[in-house]
């Protein structure tokens, strides 16, 4: 991704609060590939109130862009991320965010970015363009929106969540929840919108943080 202009950032800005920490319609149905009645599935399920992650979220979403991802051992199964008690950016959902848990038991991108709106400017993160791929171990999402070009290898659709085997000891969910698991996963055009990212290693080849005008 070419890099954008720098930009200083404002003093005094704040994370606007309407557009943290809510569930909107539109993001409540998340696009869990590959099938749209999957997602209905994933977002009825998740009620039962699973948590995605193990530590309280901010509640401020960020943008994940790689031109493509490969991984091996994919699972994937609904949960909620909850906020710390009385977080600024809870709305009116009680800090809680109704996300799809994607784990990779291994996972390398091509040119990623990841960018945070702070309200005026944003903290861009790029890194795997020049040659040498990020790479992860045990990568773990949680996102409100995802999109791309997939395909996967020996998909099984429709399993409890809490029988996973493909991507390892993190790749198990909730009993009673909808999930699906594949060998392999290749996504093109990869975009998501997260709440919260794990790794057991994560390697960033050619890091660059700064503040942009710009988002992913």
């Amino acid at each position: 991704m070419a890099s954008s202009p720098d930009a200083t950032p404002s003093a005094g800005t704040t994370p606007a609060p309407a557009r943290r920490g809510r569930v909107r319609p539109r993001r409540a149905a998340v696009m869990a590939v590959p099938a749209a009645a999957v997602t209905a599935a994933l977002a009825v399920l998740t009620a039962q109130g699973a948590l995605g992650v193990q530590f309280a979220i901010s509640g401020m979403p960020f943008t994940v862009t790689a031109t493509e991802l490969d991984g091996t051992g994919f699972a994937q199964f609904g949960g909620l991320d909850t906020m710390a008690e009385g977080s600024p950016n809870e709305g009116d959902t009680g800090g809680q965010v109704l996300v799809v848990t994607s784990v990779i038991k291994s996972a390398k991108l091509t040119s990623l970015c990841q960018s945070v709106d702070l309200g005026g400017t944003n903290l861009l993160i790029t890194a795997g363009g020049g040659g040498t791929r990020v790479s992860a171990t045990d990568l773990t999402t949680d996102s409100t929106e995802l999109s791309g070009d997939a395909s996967f290898d020996n998909i099984e659709i429709g399993n409890d969540a809490s029988t996973l085997d493909k991507a390892g000891p993190r790749g198990h969910g909730p009993r009673g929840v909808f999930s699906q698991q594949a060998d392999t996963v290749r996504i093109k055009s990869l975009r998501q919108t997260n709440y919260a990212t794990t790794a057991g290693v994560f390697k960033l080849p050619g890091l660059k943080m700064r503040f942009s005008g710009s988002a992913c």
